[in-house]
């Protein structure tokens, strides 16, 4: 996300990349496979597992909910998008 906005603009979120700190409420950038493959998306960690986490992918729908990887960048199968 960095030098995606005008020069000298930072980034408006904070995200943890370390999956092995993650935490409900944590700020999260996700990837999709499939055709939204290489775009970056923000989420928020609601749960957080030893082998997946659970996001919520738009904070404007709270049934929008995506099983990810737990990884720094954790993967959601585009199917549940």
């Amino acid at each position: 996300m960095q030098g995606m906005g005008e020069e000298g603009e930072a980034c408006p979120f904070e995200f943890n990349f370390d999956e092995t700190s993650f935490r409900v409420g944590d700020t999260v950038s996700y990837r999709v496979t499939g055709s939204l493959e290489g775009f970056p998306f923000v989420g928020t960690l609601l749960e957080v597992h030893e082998n997946h986490v659970i996001i919520a992918g738009d904070p404007n729908d709270p049934e929008a909910r995506y099983r990810g990887t737990r990884e720094s960048r954790p993967l959601v199968e585009y199917d549940q998008i």
